[in-house]
C-alpha cells in the first residue's frame, strides 16, 4: 500500500510539471480553458488508474497523446454547440495570469500558438487537421504517434498537417510586432478610443481590419463581422468613449490587449492582432460566461 502511494505521489509531481503544456494542448484545440482543464484532469485520472505506469517510456509524449485524443473527442460536441451559438463565436480569452505558464525556452512559441489570431484561423480547420497540426508542428509528436490519436494513417496525417500548415501561414501576421511594439500600438489605440480621435484611429487601423464581437446572445455587441478601417473606426468610437469609462491595457493570450467595463456594467476583453505596424483584427469577447476570472479594468 505504501509502495502504491509513493508511486502515485511521484506520478503527481511529474504530472504537475507537464500540466501547463497539457492545458495549452487542449486549449489550443478547444478554445475553452474550462474544457481544456477538464481534459487534463481526465488524463490524470487515466494515468493514475494504470496498473503499471512504469511501462510508459516517455511520460510527456504519453500525456500529450492522451490529452490530444480527449480534446479531439471533446471538439466534436463543442462544434455542435457552436452551430447553435447566438452570433459570432470567439475563443475564451486568456487574460493576464490566466494564461498557463510554459517553460521559458518555449514560452514565446507557445504564446504564438494560443494567440487569438491563431485560434481564429484554426477554427477554419477540420478537427483532424487542427489536431494533426497542433500535436506535430506545435507540440512535437512524431507523425506515427499523431496518427494513433487521430485514427488515420501516418501518410494521411502528414497530409492533414500540411493542409493545416498552409491555412495557418495564410492567416497569421507576416510581420508581427514585438511585445513592446504591440503594447505601444494598443496604448495608442486605447487613447484614440477614449478621446474620440477618428483620424488617429484611421492611422492605427489597417485598411482591411476586421472587427468581431462575441456576446453569446447575453449582452450586446456588434451584430456582424465588420470589415474596413472606416467602418471599424466608426464602430469603435460608437462603443467606447463615455460609454466605456474604465479601460486598461493587459495581456490577452500572450499579447497586449484591452479589458474594459462599460456603463452597462458588462466586461469586455479585446484581443488585438497587428501586422506590419497596424491593427488587422479586433476580437471583442463580451459573453460573461467566458470572462468569469477577468479582473476589474480600473482605468489607468
Amino acid at each position: 500500500m505504501s509502495y502504491r502511494r509513493d508511486v502515485v505521489n511521484e506520478l503527481a509531481q511529474a504530472f504537475e510539471v507537464e500540466r501547463p503544456r497539457l492545458v495549452r494542448v487542449a486549449y489550443a484545440t478547444l478554445g475553452s480553458l474550462a474544457e481544456a482543464e477538464d481534459c487534463v484532469q481526465e488524463a490524470w485520472l487515466r494515468l493514475r488508474g494504470l496498473d503499471d505506469p512504469g511501462e510508459i517510456r516517455d511520460l510527456r509524449a504519453w500525456l500529450i497523446r492522451t490529452v490530444g485524443r480527449l480534446a479531439l473527442d471533446a471538439l466534436g460536441s463543442a462544434r455542435a454547440r457552436r452551430e447553435r451559438y447566438v452570433g459570432t463565436w470567439l475563443p475564451e480569452p486568456l487574460v493576464g495570469d490566466a494564461a498557463p505558464a510554459a517553460d521559458p525556452a518555449d514560452r514565446v512559441t507557445m504564446d504564438e500558438q494560443v494567440s487569438m489570431a491563431m485560434l481564429v484561423v484554426m477554427e477554419s480547420l477540420s478537427p483532424a487537421e487542427r489536431t494533426a497540426f497542433l500535436l506535430h508542428d506545435v507540440f512535437g509528436l512524431p507523425f506515427d504517434e499523431v496518427a494513433e490519436v487521430v485514427g488515420r494513417s501516418t501518410v494521411a496525417v502528414r497530409q492533414l498537417a500540411s493542409r493545416a500548415r498552409r491555412h495557418v501561414a495564410e492567416g497569421r501576421p507576416r510581420f508581427p510586432p514585438t511585445q513592446d511594439e504591440q503594447r505601444a500600438l494598443v496604448t495608442a489605440f486605447l487613447s484614440a478610443c477614449r478621446n474620440g480621435d477618428l483620424d488617429r484611429l484611421m492611422e492605427l487601423l489597417a485598411p482591411e481590419v476586421v472587427l468581431r464581437g462575441d456576446g453569446g446572445g447575453k449582452v450586446s455587441t456588434v451584430p456582424r463581422v465588420i470589415r474596413g478601417a472606416g467602418e471599424v473606426a466608426a464602430a469603435m468610437l460608437a462603443f467606447s468613449g463615455a460609454r466605456v469609462p474604465e479601460m486598461r491595457v493587459t495581456t490577452i493570450n500572450g499579447a497586449p490587449g484591452v479589458v474594459a467595463r462599460g456603463i452597462d456594467g458588462h466586461l469586455s476583453v479585446a484581443a488585438i492582432t497587428a501586422d506590419a505596424g497596424r491593427i488587422v483584427a479586433i476580437d471583442v469577447i463580451r459573453n460573461p460566461d467566458k470572462l468569469t476570472t477577468v479582473q476589474e479594468p480600473h482605468t489607468g
